[in-house]
């Protein structure tokens, strides 16, 4: 009994431990590598600091090596900070799982959770590297060089502070590679990331180019300090003078004892470009010139010179080092060699990102247009109409980018691709106020079957006498729907269409007739674009499936709106008022001929020296004149007047009964 109270505490134990690990496919932990390859980054750039360390003193009484104490002390305060930081990654690792290589066969793997597994693995793989590239070794150069006796702490610093920053470059470098490697691989599976890949790499040339400038300026104080020292060397004097102490030691460089070392050092180091030496024994600094003669290495600025280096290091970076001027020195041509080739190297990197975000797109783009140019040829189509194609394809390229958006959406889950349409769809159908009060299941199911139109300058939506495919809802643009009512003579309507409108609204009235024919209705009116046009619409069979499933048409005030909205009942009303207005006008005209005639004839007969041919020429005229208003005019008035410019009536669903859906 009291072994398996042991087993279960030490299950339930192993579960706690498993609970706390780490799922490496977890966006928790992703995000976690993207900071720590940020601070890796940031870490290989602070490093570079204790490069700018060492500075040279070059004035009137002596020439020595000398070290930035402040500068020093800020960069083992960073570097320590972000030593801090690596190992709060180490901790990480010890309890972030990985996924099995041989369950990787089939689906997305096992991931191991054993604490004591996971330990094993990092311990054998990574964890060398990482305490090698943590280890405080620029802080001790630091802090306890300078304590030496008897020792030039200048030269032994820099010394030190070169090999060990150099070595630790390596294990740091290996750690950001393969990690580097996967967060790119990461943004650029994401279509909106790509930009993000271009930026990491344009800041990898931010940071070769810091590196390169921080190494070029040791270098540079080095090849002053080798010049010095050659000189004293071959004329036997101290080389202890050449290197700074401090200014409270009683052993800093004194030249008053050795008054001939500072003209020898003149002579022998001066300050002028490779190609205007003349004399061999003078020494050659090649691409190390401009650095002394600037007096970047002199100065105690750091801004200044960290700035001048940077844009050294960038300018012969993007330029592949084709500007430099090298002198013998071997590791000068190295250095030399290193530059255009990892100019090569980055160039490549970030061109290449950039041309990746499009290139693909713009591969497809130049095919299609190129099948389409050789099927335009083939077929013989005159220019007119090779330029209206070139003009539809570059502009529905410039709406949708190259994406094939109802396929991308297609592929989609039913709930996903419902709740994608009616984010793009919802509020256009929303500015139409027919639809305002609609339910929400004819929306979505309108929303769900909207199909996409792309119209270009001068293109027919419809013509007047074709059957009508579509309901069309305007996003962006404008049109005119034009009617002749069936080519009556002198009958012409025109409305203009902007964003929000609608048309084929008599598509929707066939549509929810049950009594109506499998055939769409005839188009009463034309539907041209005046600019180029981006739409959605409803398809025929789709309006009539949604208006029989989801159609409640039982509010008097969606009749009002209908209406209202409605080109066809717009066009109706404003010729019915028309008419009206013409029959008005006659109907008064031949009211004020006929007291024009009576008050003629009281005239007539009350005055006898008018004549008689002249009151039966003025008699004859008045009875031509109401008879021929009296033609016009209907028949009876029980029989409604219709005028042959007046258009049919519209037809339109039944508002007043409910169909019970």
């Amino acid at each position: 009994m009291g072994s398996g109270r042991i087993k279960s505490n030490l299950h339930s134990a192993r579960n706690k431990s498993e609970k706390k690990i780490l799922d490496p496919r977890g966006s928790f932990l992703q995000n976690c590598n993207k900071i720590y390859l940020l601070f890796c980054i940031i870490a290989v750039a602070l490093d570079a600091l204790f490069f700018y360390i060492p500075v040279v003193v070059n004035d009137k009484t002596r020439k020595c090596l000398n070290l930035d104490k402040r500068l020093g002390i800020i960069a083992c305060v960073l570097r320590t900070f972000m030593d801090a930081f690596h190992i709060i990654h180490m901790i990480f690792e010890f309890r972030t799982g990985f996924i099995a290589a041989s369950s990787r066969v089939f689906g997305i793997g096992e991931l191991i959770a054993d604490p004591r597994t996971i330990a094993k693995r990092y311990l054998f793989t990574y964890f060398i590297i990482d305490v090698l590239a943590i280890l405080p070794l620029p802080q001790l150069v630091i802090l306890l060089i300078p304590s030496l006796k008897d020792q030039p702490v200048a030269f032994v610093t820099k010394e030190s502070l070169k090999y060990v920053i150099l070595c630790q470059y390596v294990p740091r470098i290996v750690r950001i590679v393969p990690l580097s490697m996967k967060v790119t691989i990461t943004l650029s599976t994401l279509t909106e990331n790509a930009r993000a890949v271009v930026a990491f790499n344009l800041f990898n040339c931010m940071l070769a180019s810091h590196l390169l400038g921080a190494i070029w300026y040791l270098i540079s104080v080095e090849r002053q300090e080798r010049c010095w020292r050659d000189v004293a060397i071959k004329y036997g004097h101290n080389r202890g003078l050449l290197y700074c102490n401090d200014d409270k030691d009683p052993r800093r460089a004194d030249y008053s004892s050795n008054p001939d070392l500072l003209p020898l050092l003149n002579a022998y180091c001066p300050l002028i470009n490779p190609d205007d030496i003349t004399n061999s024994t003078v020494f050659n600094f090649g691409i190390f010139t401009d650095a002394l003669q600037s007096e970047m290495v002199e100065t105690k600025d750091f801004p200044k010179k960290f700035f001048y280096c940077f844009w050294w290091g960038l300018r012969h970076l993007s330029s592949l080092g084709q500007n430099l001027k090298t002198s013998n020195f071997v590791g000068e041509i190295i250095l030399a060699v290193s530059v255009s080739i990892a100019g090569l190297f980055l160039s490549g990197i970030l061109f290449g990102s950039i041309q990746s975000m499009t290139a693909v797109k713009v591969e497809e783009k130049r095919v299609k247009m190129t099948d389409a140019e050789q099927w335009m040829q083939h077929r013989m189509l005159p220019r007119n109409l090779r330029e209206r194609i070139r003009r539809y394809g570059q502009y529905k390229w410039q709406q949708t980018r190259g994406v094939g958006e109802e396929s991308l959406i297609s592929c989609l889950p039913i709930n996903l691709r419902r709740d994608v349409k009616r984010h793009l769809y919802l509020d256009l159908l929303m500015r139409v106020p027919m639809f305002e009060q609609m339910n929400e299941q004819m929306l979505d199911a309108m929303c769900d079957r909207f199909k996409p139109v792309y119209c270009t300058k001068e293109d027919y939506i419809v013509r007047e006498g074709d059957p009508m495919e579509e309901m069309l809802f305007i996003m962006r643009g404008n049109l005119v729907s034009t009617t002749t009512n069936g080519g009556i003579t002198g009958f012409f309507n025109a409305v203009n269409l902007k964003a929000g409108d609608f048309c084929g609204e008599a598509l929707l009235t066939w549509a929810l007739d049950p009594q109506s024919s499998s055939y769409p209705p005839i188009s009463t009116r034309t539907v041209q674009a005046l600019s180029e046009v981006e739409a959605v619409a409803l398809l025929a069979d789709d309006l009539k499936f949604v208006a029989s499933q989801y159609w409640c048409p039982h509010s008097k005030q969606l009749q009002h709106i209908f209406r209202f909205y409605s080109v066809q009942w717009k066009t109706w009303a404003a010729s019915f008022i028309q008419a009206a207005w013409r029959r008005y006008c006659r109907r008064k005209f031949l009211k004020l001929l006929r007291e024009e005639e009576a008050r003629l004839q009281n005239a007539l007969a009350d005055d006898p020296t008018v004549s008689v041919g002249a009151s039966i020429y003025v008699a004859r005229f008045a009875a031509n004149a109401l008879r021929n208003l009296r033609q016009d005019e209907a028949p009876t008035p029980r029989i409604p007047e219709r005028l042959p410019l007046l258009p049919q009536k519209p037809a339109e669903p039944d508002f007043t009964a409910d169909q019970g859906h």
